[in-house]
């Protein structure tokens, strides 16, 4: 236990410094005007950009189907990733635990495939998505076992098994080019391998950059096929699946997501005493932190941009702190960290939010202490070292992010309608 406290005593440091850009606290003031001014926001500020005229729709049914779809293939290599990881480090429980969820999220997948095309349509789906995860267990278990032939075996089975049969399957599905859709396909295998190759070397900062770019690219295969689902289908999927409002919405909801599950990489690896994978992930959370922080000051400007990141980094520490505190087990240390997510950045970022977009406060309120409250019960599990439940809160944890994303992004476009049109 000694070593273990000491272990994530010093990656706390790393990450702490990783995810502070400013006073710990973050900012007190957040409110940046068209005059670039910063003050106390107010609801009726005028951000960069900003112009009148009718915004355009980012919730039809069209809309719906890609954002979900893409969170749906992001959580497959996140959870994906986690199993794997797992699975090479030895531990069982938590290898479990993911493998679970990674099959709950194929049949998640594959009733969205069965409303657009039917059950016939959904059991060829989820047979060659479940072979494929299979294929990937085996390469895992060749890498763990040094077994050559297995991994090649393996290699084999995704190339020319898997890939000809999903992309026959998507393309036939949809219209998609044959070739478009295998040249996606391939590249998830591949990114896939990569993962587990660097986790095996265990080469962390390579790892979390290869689940960075494979997160990223599922997006690619999803923002591919949902729109050609959505065109096929008119009648059952009405509206843009694709316009610069939904894109606002797919790419805020994927990096929100991602956050979470970074948060979730790093807290379970430092109370592993993981620490090299620990500082990887904090690593990969800090750059998360900036490209939101990017996509904030794309509309609002360079003021907001540092008052976001201000007060996003430091609640990223406020959970450094609280995960410091339950590997120590020091309740003085958690009260202190719980009460700095509650009582500083929750208000602080819910003024933010406000100001920013014109959502009610309350509501706003409600959401980001929600997100407190969930990633605050991931980390009790994995302190307490029960995979299951861990698991179950860290999935309930990512979804919740999108109940922030999608009335952001709904109030962030109807704010700024002339930058969506």
């Amino acid at each position: 236990m000694i070593r273990r406290t000491i272990t994530l005593s010093a990656a706390a440091v790393v990450l702490a410094g990783a995810c502070s850009s400013g006073a710990s606290t973050g900012p007190s003031s957040v409110n940046p005007t068209a005059s670039g001014s910063m003050m106390t926001m107010e609801p009726s500020m005028s951000p960069a950009g900003s112009t009148a005229g009718t915004a355009v729709t980012i919730d039809s049914r069209a809309a719906d189907l890609r954002t979900v779809l893409d969170l749906k293939l992001g959580e497959h290599i996140i959870f994906a990733s986690k199993a794997t990881g797992a699975a090479l480090g030895g531990r069982t429980d938590e290898f479990a635990a993911y493998g679970g969820l990674l099959n709950a999220n194929g049949t998640d997948i594959g009733e969205l495939i069965g409303a657009a095309f039917g059950a016939e349509a959904r059991d060829a789906f989820n047979a060659i998505w479940s072979a494929h995860n299979g294929f990937f267990v085996d390469y895992t278990t060749g890498v763990a076992t040094k077994d050559k032939a297995k991994m090649d075996k393996a290699v084999s089975d995704l190339t020319t098994i898997y890939v000809p049969q999903f992309s026959d399957f998507a393309s036939g599905a949809t219209g998609l080019p044959m070739d478009a859709v295998t040249s996606l396909v391939t590249d998830h295998v591949l990114q896939t391998k990569a993962i587990v190759d660097a986790q095996a070397a265990g080469d962390w900062t390579a790892a979390y950059a290869a689940i960075r770019t494979a997160y990223g690219h599922m997006q690619k295969i999803g923002d591919a096929l949902a729109p050609a689902i959505a065109a096929k289908f008119p009648d059952a999927f009405p509206g843009e699946a694709t316009n610069k409002g939904v894109d606002l919405r797919v790419t805020l909801n994927q990096t929100l997501q991602e956050h979470l599950y970074l948060a979730s990489f790093a807290t379970a690896a430092a109370l592993g005493g993981r620490s090299a994978e620990f500082t990887a992930a904090g690593s990969a959370l800090n750059t998360n932190g900036t490209d939101l922080g990017a996509a904030i000051g794309s509309l609002y400007g360079a003021d907001a941009k540092d008052a976001f990141n201000g007060i996003w980094s430091a609640h990223n520490g406020f959970f450094v702190d609280y995960t410091t505190g339950v590997a120590t087990k020091n309740q003085a240390k958690m009260d202190k960290a719980v009460s700095d997510l509650t009582a500083v950045y929750v208000p602080q970022f819910v003024d933010f939010l406000a100001g920013a977009t014109g959502l009610p406060k309350e509501a706003l309120t409600d959401l980001v202490t929600g997100h407190v409250l969930t990633t605050k019960a991931v980390v009790d599990a994995q302190g307490a070292m029960d995979w299951a439940a861990a698991a179950k809160a860290d999935r309930e944890a990512g979804q919740h992010m999108q109940k922030i994303g999608d009335p952001l992004a709904k109030a962030i476009v109807a704010k700024l309608p002339g930058l969506f049109r």
